[in-house]
């Protein structure tokens, strides 16, 4: 057996550790658990008030993106954001260029959330981007050809049940304008603008992944026709556990990390700082070795780690974020093997760190070093053929 370590990581080469069982859907996930570490990203008309308006905030966290909703903003006072809406600093290039520096495997960006504001050119409704903003243009269509340029997986965020926007959508839905809950219709809604818009972003775009959120009240049925859209454009697209009742591809724990590994797959989203959109006064961000242990803890149990940014109203990263990303993605420079493409650890519980796997490699992740040196590996039985830092000169054997 050989051993590997690179800063606070630790490599353990073992010659016997078993391969993952391949699954039914191993072809369409294949892409997506070798990723391991993608950025997700809240940005639409939010960004604007930057989670302030008229005062409210100094009462309660109107929690960035859910504005509207936490402050019961009319769709008439609403709708004028998108007049003001006009990211001219924003740049594909840019942002495809960073999530492959960061380390980061793929991208997930909200093309509609709950405010029903379209991020993409759109048919089905016009209030959208192109059709509503002085910007008239499509930063879908602008990400989807840089992230290709990179070889970067591009996914979309979409808000299939609530929306604040339309009359009939239920769930958490718009009761200040539209207070007749009962004569509601949501088929009607999602029929007219949420599974048009699905399949627009299929056809128009290509997603890698389809991150769908809060079913809330959908039917099975209703959730089956989500994905029916998805697979009949793109039959590899990895559609995740909110679509609704049992019928994605992945888990999604929110804002947490299991402490064990979990049974399937699944992908742990978590903000940068305190919130999904863009918060001007948010400035609690993650420095670059939290990141990096949580990617660790969440790759050692077997998941993926999603972590999101916030952009600004004029279409860019906060410098914070980008200096956090730049650091985590020179520390996978050096030890991203450790991550990508490895399952959980096999070894149980670790006092001093993590473990993740490859078939015949073992890499222990070491953030607490033991005072006198001698780390012990329990539950190992396989002989040791060598070992090393990933980040020591020429990989020399310990």
């Amino acid at each position: 057996m050989r051993l590997c370590v690179l800063g606070a990581l630790l490599l353990l080469a073992a010659d016997t550790v078993a391969a993952q069982e391949p699954s039914r859907e191993a072809a369409r996930m294949a892409w997506w658990r070798e990723a391991r570490f993608g950025l997700m990203m809240h940005w639409g008309l939010y960004a604007l008030p930057a989670n302030e308006w008229r005062g409210l905030e100094k009462e309660m966290d109107l929690w960035a993106e859910w504005i509207m909703y936490r402050a019961r903003i009319p769709v008439a006072e609403y709708e004028p954001l998108a007049r003001r809406f006009n990211p001219v600093k924003f740049n594909a290039r840019a942002w495809a260029d960073l999530t492959r520096r960061a380390g980061m495997r793929y991208m997930v960006i909200t093309a509609k959330h709950c405010d029903g504001f379209a991020m993409f050119r759109s048919e089905a409704s016009k209030y959208n981007i192109v059709d509503a903003t002085p910007f008239r243009r499509d930063p879908m269509s602008e990400l989807a050809d840089a992230c290709k340029r990179e070889s970067i997986p591009l996914g979309f965020y979409y808000s299939h049940s609530w929306d604040w926007h339309e009359p009939d959508a239920l769930g958490k839905d718009n009761y200040w304008d539209f207070p007749d809950t009962a004569h509601k219709d949501p088929e009607r809604y999602l029929r007219s603008k949420s599974l048009p818009q699905v399949a627009e972003l299929v056809s128009q775009y290509h997603p890698a992944v389809l991150f769908f959120d809060v079913p809330s009240q959908i039917t099975r049925e209703q959730s089956q026709r989500f994905v029916d859209v998805v697979r009949h454009g793109v039959p590899n697209c990895v559609i995740n556990d909110r679509v609704g009742n049992g019928l994605g591809d992945y888990g999604t724990p929110e804002q947490f990390i299991p402490l064990r590994p979990v049974k399937g797959d699944f992908e742990v989203c978590m903000t940068l700082n305190d919130h999904w959109g863009f918060d001007r006064n948010d400035h609690n961000w993650k420095p670059a070795p939290v990141v990096i242990r949580n990617l660790v803890q969440v790759a050692s149990t077997g998941g993926n780690y999603l972590l999101n940014v916030g952009p600004n109203a004029e279409g860019e990263f906060p410098p914070e974020a980008v200096r956090t990303l730049t650091r985590v993605g020179q520390w996978m420079d050096v030890n991203g093997e450790s991550i990508y493409g490895t399952t959980a650890c096999p070894l149980g519980p670790l006092g001093w760190g993590y473990c993740t796997a490859k078939p015949h490699e073992i890499y222990l992740h070491v953030f607490e070093w033991p005072a006198q040196g001698r780390l012990l590996v329990p539950g190992l039985r396989n002989r040791i053929q060598r070992a090393w830092l990933l980040a020591g000169p020429k990989r020399q054997a310990l």
